[in-house]
């Protein structure tokens, strides 16, 4: 009986805590700060928004029930299909070159598990280059229209129920595509990057083709000596490389068929003229 007493003690006690004093802060202490009308509004204002928006996004999917419908009417063809393509597209083109714009498009081909690892110049180019952008949006887009048709429409994998509005599952389709494109596009820059550096390699002048000039006697030197060369292209190639014109200009002004045989006569050509010299001295 006793420890009974003792144990309504205790709660009693403890309901008195959970009273508030006399005192208004011991009151807010324990029960916090009243709810103001300011509150209520804002709390009131957050539950309209997230009404409007989830009733627009259902407004929005009856809307596209209904166009769906109507394209389904005519075969997934024709006049009006056609506008809705050139709608889809025009909408796809413009949201992918923002995505590529900002880097988002890798996060976002990421969770669907297409790990591109962009390299740091990769972002950079698609932030700054507005073509390239425009090239990749039209290209993912040119490829994801045929599958978005078949799958979304004509098999009916987009439904009023899932959720998504058309232009969301489609925007879903490009993102699987644009993987396949961006790795077409880096392996063609490699490509390029291999294909220039071997020319570099294949093509690269021997020696400077002006310091051939001002090697021999200097510039009025070469210029007194061009009578002398008895074939003209050798003796236009050497004027030519005086007056400033690039190898490749050479080459077509003298209709060589490659810069390398240019390169080659006017090696030939340096080679003479050093003999010539040092022959004249030793006489």
């Amino acid at each position: 009986m006793q420890g009974d007493g003792a144990g309504e003690e205790v709660a009693a006690a403890r309901a008195r805590n959970l009273q508030p004093n006399d005192g208004p802060h011991d009151a807010q202490r324990l029960l916090g700060a009243p709810v103001t009308p300011r509150d209520v509004r804002a709390m009131n204002g957050r539950r309209a928004k997230a009404v409007r928006k989830l009733q627009a996004g259902i407004d929005r999917r009856l809307a596209d029930g209904q166009l769906v419908a109507l394209l389904e009417q005519d075969g997934f063809t024709g006049p009006r299909y056609d506008l809705f393509v050139e709608e889809l597209v025009r909408y796809g083109i413009s949201v992918l070159r923002g995505w590529m714009h900002s880097g988002y498009i890798f996060d976002l081909v990421a969770q669907r598990g297409f790990g591109l690892n962009p390299h740091e110049l990769d972002l950079e180019d698609l932030a700054t280059d507005s073509d390239l952008r425009e090239e990749l949006a039209t290209m993912t887009i040119a490829r994801a229209l045929p599958r978005f048709r078949q799958q979304a429409l004509v098999n009916k994998g987009w439904t009023l129920e899932g959720g998504a509005s058309i232009t969301t599952y489609f925007m879903g389709a490009c993102a699987y595509d644009f993987p396949n494109e961006f790795r077409r596009h880096r392996a063609s820059e490699a490509r390029q990057h291999r294909a220039l550096r071997r020319e570099k390699e294949l093509y690269s002048p021997p020696v400077s083709t002006l310091g051939v000039a001002q090697e021999v006697l200097g510039n009025l030197g070469v210029l007194d000596e061009l009578g002398e060369i008895n074939d003209p292209r050798v003796q236009a190639v050497v004027a030519l490389t005086l007056d400033g014109y690039s190898q490749d200009e050479i080459r077509e002004l003298v209709d060589a068929p490659t810069v390398r045989a240019v390169e080659g006569l006017l090696y030939r050509w340096r080679t003479k003229a050093k003999q010539n010299r040092r022959g004249d001295r030793d006489d």
